[in-house]
């Protein structure tokens, strides 16, 4: 056993940072984006003018106009960019307690000092939550300055930090009005940060929703202004327009859904996602306790099958911009979406690890995708006429959600609709009802209307509906339906002849006619059956098992989302239907036994025009069926 340690003493002690080694992290890792710098500042700015009037509304800060600004000034003369506000301000205090410390941030203490006042209030609005984000001008910066005053009596501030984090402060500085500036001294290998259009486009992707008015100002040289002023007396009193602010301080996400018209809808979408079409639909999204989440999400319109299903949805906190397409908030199967959401329960720097494992992500996700479903059925539901006509826009979509998620099909399975050849619309239900008489739980369908018209005919001539499911996403999605819904089943019309087709009587084999169409069509292992169809016109068809062709659809869609599957195949299990209640079979039939080799090629041709309403001929087998057409046409 160990010996018995006696009169031992424990110190406590806090880690220690040396100002030189942090500073050179904050410039290179501080954020993975160097422009983030800027949404950072005026983040800052703007909780300077939230703290303010939270103050006004206690009535602890009286006799404030509420012309709240916040102003950018870009001067690359001076290689400078200001951000300046109208709001709080700091003392001299504050600004050795804030500025002076890293990561003491000022939002906190002010959300701990006033909360619990006026149903938790204060913290509304508030940006800032850690106190590092200052310090990200940094990362562009050799010199920072700040000049603030506060809204108390107090005198104003000036200070001053080099990138080596040393400071000066200067007391009695003169600033006028309350507020702060922030001037960033940009760095001479930062030189894209002094263009008037990169600075604008930062503002505008980052801060287009922030609650206080931005404007952006350009410092003009003598020679700039002078043109400038020239142009403008050309100018009427009419003509000549105010400064405009580049964000809008009361996105549609924040109002009541009651107060916004479509057309405003459309035209946030057209702005906001430079989508000339017109969206499909749109969901505003207003979640309460305890989720706590705004925003409007839209169902652009796909072009075709194959365009592109990345959506894109925004993620803002509290009007902020934070993020483009974030995945894990928004389930796999709606990422063709467009929107907004401002989760103001989500940090400003969230990282996607953050994401991928939150709770409360995770119940926005299912949140959302509960109220598409909603949407949806509420369409089925109230407005038919108008949803059959979205529905071809919509199908693929809702198609590859029930495939990657069972409890959205189950929500969704009622307003599934499916086209026929005639162009109506059909439920499940609806579909089977009208057919349990002739075919109980066999939904017939085509998979082109074109090259398989001659079967349509054939149904359509014996009443039977026939659905259109021409997508390579439908083959997946009917086995969903059939696994879903106990002994229904899904049969292409060219994949087995339906018993309403046939008819009365059982027709006899000719195992001379089989073996010659073996011939003829080159295929030794070929299925040949003998069936009485209705109508006589047609001599035979060539049918395709329905597992045969789904295996091979399947294939098809491995290798359009690019999985490397090889050569493999499967074979392909065919079955010819010879009509015997064909005349030309019947005379087919006395051939064979009188003229061999003019049996042979009336036999062709039969397989040849059966395989053409199956598939596209080959060339060589073209240029065979056209070289057989001519001859038999000259003999004629």
């Amino acid at each position: 056993m160990p010996a018995e340690v006696n009169n031992t003493e424990t110190e406590k002690g806090g880690i220690s940072v040396e100002i030189e080694h942090i500073f050179p992290i904050i410039k290179k890792w501080l954020y993975s984006e160097k422009e983030i710098f800027l949404r950072e500042i005026v983040s800052n700015a703007c909780d300077a003018v939230t703290k303010l009037k939270r103050l006004m509304s206690l009535g602890e800060a009286k006799d404030i106009e509420d012309n709240f600004r916040i102003t950018v000034t870009l001067d690359k003369a001076a290689r400078t960019l200001t951000v300046s506000d109208n709001g709080i301000g700091m003392t001299e205090d504050e600004v050795r307690r804030y500025i002076c410390q890293i990561a003491l941030s000022g939002a906190l203490e002010f959300i701990q000092k006033y909360e619990g006042k006026d149903d938790d209030a204060a913290k509304d609005g508030i940006i800032g939550h850690f106190g590092l984000g200052f310090y990200s001008a940094f990362m562009v910066s050799d010199t920072v300055d700040v000049i603030t005053r506060s809204y108390t009596t107090e005198d104003a501030v000036k200070w001053v930090c080099s990138e080596a984090g040393n400071y000066e402060i200067t007391k009695n500085y003169y600033r006028a009005e309350r507020g702060t500036d922030v001037v960033m001294h940009i760095m001479k290998d930062e030189d894209e940060f002094l263009d008037e259009n990169r600075i604008r486009g930062i503002l505008e992707k980052y801060c287009s929703f922030m609650p206080v008015e931005i404007y952006l100002d350009v410092v003009k040289t003598e020679e700039e202004q002078k043109k400038e002023d020239e142009a403008k007396k050309d100018e009427s009193a009419e003509d000549k327009t105010e400064p405009k602010p580049i964000n809008d301080i009361h996105p549609l996400w924040q109002k009541n859904p009651s107060d916004c018209t479509d057309e405003e809808y459309d035209e946030f979408y057209h702005k906001v996602f430079h989508d000339y079409r017109e969206p499909l639909f749109h969901i505003h999204l207003n979640a309460d306790y305890p989720l706590n989440f705004k925003g409007i999400l839209y169902f652009p319109k796909l072009a075709h099958e194959y365009d592109s299903l990345e959506g894109e949805v925004k993620l803002y906190y509290n009007q902020v911009f934070v993020a483009d397409n974030i995945k894990e908030v928004i389930p796999e199967y709606l990422l063709m979406l467009k929107g907004v959401l401002d989760c103001p329960e989500l940090p400003l720097n969230v990282s996607r690890s953050y994401l991928q494992n939150s709770g409360y992500v995770a119940k926005i996700s299912a949140h959302i995708v509960k109220k598409v479903a909603d949407k949806i059925n509420s369409m089925f539901r109230t407005d038919r006429e108008s949803y059959e006509k979205l529905w071809n826009d919509l199908k693929t979509f809702v198609e590859y959600g029930c495939l990657r998620d069972r409890k959205f099909y189950d929500r969704l399975k009622d307003s599934i609709l499916y086209q026929d050849t005639e162009g109506k619309f059909v439920t499940l239900k609806e579909y089977l009802e009208a057919a349990k008489e002739k075919h109980e739980n066999t939904i017939y369908y085509t998979a082109d209307k074109t090259s398989q018209a001659q079967y349509i005919a054939m149904f359509a001539a014996e009443g039977i509906e026939v659905v259109v499911l021409d997508k390579l996403i439908d083959t997946q999605f009917i086995n969903v339906i059939e696994q879903e819904n106990d002994g229904v089943k899904f049969v292409r019309i060219d994949a087995d002849v339906a018993s309403a087709l046939k008819a009365e009587g059982t027709a006899e084999n000719n195992e001379k006619l089989a073996e010659l169409f073996k011939k003829v069509s080159g295929n030794k292992e070929l299925k040949v059956n003998f069936e009485l169809l209705k109508n006589a016109k047609i001599p035979a068809v060539l049918n395709i098992s329905e597992q045969s062709r789904r295996m091979d659809d399947m294939m098809k869609m491995y290798r359009a989302a690019g999985n490397d599957v090889g050569t493999m195949s499967f074979p392909t299990d065919a079955t010819l239907v010879v009509n015997a209640s064909s005349p030309l079979i019947t005379r087919l039939a006395a051939e064979v036994e009188t003229d061999e080799g003019k049996a042979e090629r009336i036999a062709k041709q039969i397989y040849t025009l059966a395989l053409l309403s199956q598939r596209q001929l080959t060339a060589d087998e073209l240029q065979s069926f056209l070289s057989d057409s001519f001859d038999m046409l000259e003999q004629y």
